[in-house]
This record gives C-alpha cells, sequence and structure tokens, in this order.
C-alpha cells in the first residue's frame, strides 16, 4: 500500500536543517468539535506574562500547563496540573502516531484573530539537544510560519482541525515558529503541544 493512501500515517515534510511531519487527521474516538468543546470547558485557562527584551507583557493568549514536570520559558516558571482522563486518552493517541513518548503538554487558546505567538524556538535546555514537539490543533486553521535563522527561508502550513504536526531533530537549533495576528474576524482554536521535559 502506498504511503499516502495509509490513514493515521505522519507524511514528512521536506525542510533543511530539522525534520517535519503532518498527520492530517489525530483518530481519536470523538469527533473534532466535541474535543475542542471538552478542552474550552474542563480547562482552568490563564493568561500568563512573560519577559520580552527585559519588559513583562500579557501574552496575546491563554494557556495552561499539565504534565509532571514543571518548565520555564521567558521568564515564565509553569508548575504542571495533572493530566485529565480527556488529555491521557490525546496523549496516548499522538504517543502511538509520534512512536515518542511525551510528559508534559502546552494547552494554547487562540480566542479570535488577535490573538498570537510571536517567533520563537522550543529550546530550553529542559528539552534537550533534539527535542520532539507533537503540535495538535482544534478548531479554526490558523497558518503555522517557520522561519529559518539564518537564511530566513519562511515556511507556511495550515493547522486544519485535527491535524498532527511533529517537529523534530535539529528543527528547533536552525527555525523560528510562531502564529501572526489576523485582521479577520476568526473563531477559536485550541492547539496542544506534547514534548517531553528532562
Amino acid at each position: 500500500m502506498d504511503l499516502f493512501d495509509t490513514p493515521g500515517t505522519l507524511l514528512p515534510i521536506p525542510i533543511e536543517d530539522g525534520q517535519l511531519a503532518l498527520l492530517s487527521q489525530l483518530p481519536l474516538p470523538w469527533p473534532n468539535a466535541e474535543v475542542l468543546q471538552r478542552l474550552l470547558d474542563e480547562t482552568p485557562w490563564r493568561q500568563e506574562s512573560v519577559v520580552v527584551y527585559g519588559k513583562r507583557h500579557p501574552q496575546p493568549r491563554l494557556t495552561a500547563w499539565y504534565g509532571e514536570a514543571s518548565y520555564t520559558y521567558s521568564g515564565l516558571k509553569l508548575e504542571p496540573l495533572p493530566w485529565t482522563p480527556l488529555l491521557l486518552a490525546i496523549r496516548a493517541a499522538v504517543e502511538a502516531a509520534c512512536g515518542a513518548r511525551f510528559n508534559s503538554v502546552l494547552l494554547n487558546r487562540y480566542r479570535d484573530g488577535q490573538d498570537s505567538m510571536g517567533m520563537h524556538s522550543d529550546d530550553e535546555p529542559e528539552l534537550g539537544p533534539e527535542p520532539i514537539i507533537a503540535s495538535l490543533s482544534y478548531g479554526t486553521t490558523r497558518p503555522f510560519i517557520l522561519r529559518h535563522k539564518r537564511n530566513k527561508q519562511t515556511i507556511r502550513i495550515a493547522l486544519e482541525e485535527g491535524s498532527l504536526l511533529l517537529m523534530s531533530g535539529q528543527l528547533q537549533k536552525h527555525w523560528l515558529h510562531g502564529i501572526n495576528k489576523s485582521a479577520r474576524s476568526l473563531g477559536e482554536r485550541i492547539n496542544l503541544t506534547f514534548r517531553y521535559v528532562v
């Protein structure tokens, strides 16, 4: 059977200085709309503040951190909430699709087009030298932007509802990624980034 005909298979995306793969729909026992609504309802969302260039700013989105380890980025230390039954089920499906183990997940809630994620790399020391990051999306499709740190090459990937993007290898060392603001009126989007904190 051809790889492109195999459901549930991560398909590689050609990219230099790193590894990317995309699964169009993560198999779960619930429809995407139900997963989105449960995540909206069951998560204690917070708006954290981070330090950027020495100044503290509120993040332009809501977040929640779950798992087995604390996590620090941009001057912010997150203490984990305990796994919920829903998140445990999602994690099991993500691990099966990726062939990797994850002990933490960061949930980002983009309430509308004005919520965003600045360009950054997930290169904190506690993620190790070649972190494996699995990014799962629900709700409104938003363009995921990658920009090479050296040659400024830019790649845009439309992360549709239920899609799983796997970033690995040297990707975090050589690339930045983020979600831009949009002037258009957009609905809610939730992104879950699974990772292993050493």
